[in-house]
């Protein structure tokens, strides 16, 4: 994986890879925030509204100024955060009438860790050599 990795960098270049990356962690993201919105909206009953809203989006929030100020440190952490909204979208996956919700936050947060875990790598790489 390692030489693979190496590989591509050679062929296309670091800042390119970064960028690349770079709109994968954006464009998911901001796919797996309005999910999490929309989820927090649904599961939402007769008591307090906020508490489900809070509890699914919050955590995502927490990561936006790493987001912002593009800290390679930062992506690396959202990436494993982004793998606890994989396990509950194939959770949510296997409920009846859920499967299509399910997977895609699923395959978003999936997105996600592989977005985060591709810009961490590279743009350290990038502050190192550059």
């Amino acid at each position: 994986m390692r030489q693979w990795l190496e590989g591509l960098e050679a062929r296309k270049g670091l800042d390119h890879l970064t960028d690349a990356s770079r709109r994968l962690v954006l464009g998911s993201y901001g796919v797996l925030l309005a999910l999490m919105l929309y989820r927090g909206v649904l599961v939402s009953t007769d008591g307090n509204p906020l508490v489900p809203l809070v509890a699914f989006v919050l955590p995502l929030v927490l990561f936006l100024p790493s987001i912002i100020a593009r800290r390679p440190r930062g992506h690396a952490w959202l990436s494993f955060v982004s793998l606890l909204y994989f396990t509950q979208g194939v959770m949510v996956a296997t409920l009846p009438g859920q499967g299509l919700r399910g997977t895609a936050e699923a395959l978003v947060s999936l997105a996600l860790f592989v977005g985060c875990m591709g810009y961490a790598r590279f743009r350290s790489r990038q502050q190192r050599a550059g």
